[in-house]
């Protein structure tokens, strides 16, 4: 080889290493700003906008006393105002949409349906009151709405889903999918006649096999839940977050549960987190968080529960009484104030008649907690309503009353309220050994459950929270005699056994009047001419008080 040649070819190599250097820095050059577009692009942003338990509260209403709070078309200018300035928004119910006011109650819910159909509600998961009316009501409501009801784990006999069980929602650069669990606690709590047909799935169990199966397609995964948030951590929305890897996020609901930023499930394993949120009740406020997602992990958060009209009474330094807004006040939207307003004014009509006067307010806020002046009010209307068969005491479950009674005019729509359930008197004979296991299940019962009794004159007794018995049981002054037979009135939801009164059902000895509950206490009040003064008359004393309260808490 020649001398040029040599140089020509270590000239070339030379070159080739010199363009090789400077394609390499060319292309790294190009490529830097590509790949902080990619980082910037892996963060992404998504708004969850959420409620719960709004228990048929279409338009706006009066809670203790305070009138127009909440309402659809409040609900519906937050949530427009909120997607003008967030690109990527969902809109989840953690059910209980029925049973409520009578604006909901008379039509079945379809007020509370052509509100969440015209906000774009995402989905919404079967609560157990869900399951208040029949089921062929319950198709209805599916069928009417543009959003998919969604349950994974309620079956029919056959075993077929009665429901969507999940959805996958795609936004740009990422997916989440969305699956709704309902409590299997909706055995016990919803009507018996209503669900003996159907299989409520164990939730940890189908929400693990969901859970593997939806982290093929989704970056996030949420759970639309109705579980309840409760102190222990074998239950509810705390159990599925400890025992089901994989969930983000779980919306609750239930438990009626009002909270101001996210209880935290860690995994211990992963090290990753389950955030748990729940939006009070009856739409008067709307939740909403806020979610940071970098390769397919929540990397941040900011939640808030922002106030629908609601207000709060106060008294000025010269004792006059006052009403201020918690937060801003939302106008109304006011085309779907008019879809809404006709069932308002029908109800309006129908119910508006003054039935008495209340000398105070008749709170049901502690109904579920202790005796109180409604649940007083209400059994002692049950007793005398049946009087032609000498009762001996009558009882409900407080779950029955989902309203008070505010202080001024009491109207049949106010009744309507307080007890919405189309549940009739039923008279029962029992023996004496059967009403001690009566009282033994009362016993059972927790403070905060539907279960919890409220009961009328003709019976005392102590219940021992720590104990979890019925203690000094007292039917007209004497002991239990387990001989004797005793005449108990009660609502057709617990005679067939409902919320666990299960010793109902065995009774062969009924008697169903077929008049609701709410017409026997109309008939009492006005017998009352009309003037209801509240009093709690200590039928029931709780013991020991501290764990009251620690139960409450």
């Amino acid at each position: 080889m020649s001398s040029y040649s040599s140089r020509s070819g270590k000239i070339a190599i030379q070159f080739g290493i010199l363009f090789i250097i400077i394609l390499i820095f060319l292309t790294g050059c190009s490529a830097s700003p590509q790949h902080g577009a990619t980082q910037n692009a892996d963060l992404y942003h998504l708004t969850v906008l959420f409620t719960n338990d709004t228990h048929g509260h279409p338009v706006k209403f009066s809670n203790h006393s305070i009138p127009d709070m909440g309402g659809l078309p409040a609900r519906a200018t937050l949530v427009k105002e909120i997607r003008k300035t967030h690109e990527n928004v969902l809109v989840l119910d953690a059910g209980d949409l029925n049973t409520g006011q009578s604006v909901s109650n008379l039509f079945k819910a379809k007020p509370d349906i052509m509100g969440y159909n015209y906000i774009g509600y995402d989905a919404m998961v079967l609560g157990n009151h869900e399951f208040d009316n029949p089921m062929d009501v319950l198709r209805d409501q599916m069928e009417l709405a543009n959003f998919p009801f969604l349950s994974a784990n309620v079956k029919n006999q056959k075993g077929e889903l009665l429901a969507i069980p999940y959805i996958i929602k795609r936004f740009s650069g990422f997916n989440v999918g969305v699956f709704g669990i309902t409590t299997t606690e909706t055995r016990t709590s919803a009507d018996p006649d209503h669900v003996k047909d159907l299989i409520f799935e164990d939730e940890v169990v189908v929400a693990k096999n969901l859970v593997s199966h939806l982290k093929k397609e989704a970056d996030v995964i949420i759970a639309l839940a109705h579980l309840g948030i409760y102190a222990q951590n074998n239950r509810g929305s705390r159990r599925l977050a400890a025992e089901v890897p994989g969930i983000d996020l779980i919306v609750d609901g239930e438990t009626h549960t009002k909270i101001t930023s996210p209880l935290i499930i860690i995994d211990p394993e992963s090290n990753r987190q389950t955030l748990i949120v729940q939006a009070w009740q009856w739409g008067l406020v709307l939740g909403k968080i806020d979610l940071s997602i970098q390769k397919k992990r929540i990397i941040g958060f900011h939640m808030e529960m922002i106030p629908i009209n609601l207000k709060r009474s106060f008294k000025t330094p010269d004792g006059q009484k006052k009403i201020e807004f918690v937060g801003k006040p939302i106008m109304e939207d006011s085309a779907l104030l008019s879809l809404l307003q006709p069932y308002a004014d029908k109800v309006h009509r129908r119910l508006s008649e003054k039935i008495a006067y209340a000398q105070g307010p008749f709170e049901n806020d502690e109904g579920r907690y202790r005796e109180t002046a409604l649940g007083d009010l209400v059994t002692d209307a049950m007793r005398w309503y049946l009087r032609r068969f000498k009762p001996d005491f009558a009882l409900t479950n407080s779950g029955a009353i989902r309203a008070g009674i505010p202080e001024g005019p009491v109207t049949r729509e106010t009744i309507y309220n307080i007890l919405p359930f189309e549940s009739s008197l039923v008279f029962v004979n029992l023996r004496g050994r059967q009403v001690q296991a009566l009282f033994d299940f009362i016993g059972t019962t927790l403070p905060g459950e539907g279960a919890f009794p409220q009961v009328s004159s003709g019976v005392r007794f102590t219940l021992n929270l720590k104990k979890r018995t019925c203690e000094n049981v007292l039917i007209n002054g004497a002991p239990i005699d387990p001989d004797k037979s005793y005449g108990i009135v009660t609502n057709s939801y617990m005679a067939k056994g409902g919320d666990g009164y299960t010793v109902f059902p065995k009774i062969i000895d009924q008697f169903d009047s077929s008049t609701f509950q709410r017409d026997a206490l109309i008939a009492y009040i006005q017998q009352l001419k009309g003037n209801l003064v509240p009093k709690v008359h200590d039928r029931i004393k709780i013991c020991p008080e501290d764990a009251y309260f620690k139960q409450k808490d």
